[in-house]
């Protein structure tokens, strides 16, 4: 079964490109070796940071993908557990992670180093190149 998993927006911008040396997470969830669980927060942020960084008809591109694939598990969040008190915006991650019982949180955001002191509702986070080390060592599904 693939692993559940929540990308944060940054990590996601930098896999998307050919060019950038994260691009086999891109790569991998295409071809479904893990499952990306997303909420509507986190998906309105995915647009608008694409469209922002890359532009608007990309973007439309990389979401059609996104909402097009079986394995995108899209989630419904019902409770809010505010855990990341230094940047708020961030919550929306951890309240995905946590409602789609994901394994972790890939992100590079030191705002996400508090969840390591919380032990109620545990969330792990791995950083990018932990990340993209394990796609690499992972046997095909």
């Amino acid at each position: 079964m693939a692993p559940r998993i929540v990308l944060d927006t940054n990590c996601l911008l930098i896999a998307i490109s050919s060019r950038s040396r994260y691009h086999l997470i891109w790569q991998s969830f295409l071809q479904g070796d893990f499952t990306l669980c997303v909420s509507t927060e986190i998906l309105e942020e995915y647009e608008e940071v694409l469209a922002r960084n890359l532009n608007q008809r990309i973007a439309q591109y990389i979401m059609y993908a996104l909402l097009e694939r079986r394995n995108v598990q899209k989630v419904d969040v019902f409770f809010r557990f505010r855990l990341i008190t230094s940047d708020p915006d961030d919550d929306k991650f951890t309240d995905c992670a946590i409602a789609s019982n994901a394994r972790y949180i890939v992100s590079e955001d030191r705002h996400f180093a508090v969840l390591d002191q919380i032990d109620f509702p545990k969330v792990s986070v791995i950083g990018i190149d932990r990340f993209l080390e394990e796609i690499v060592d992972r046997p095909p599904l």
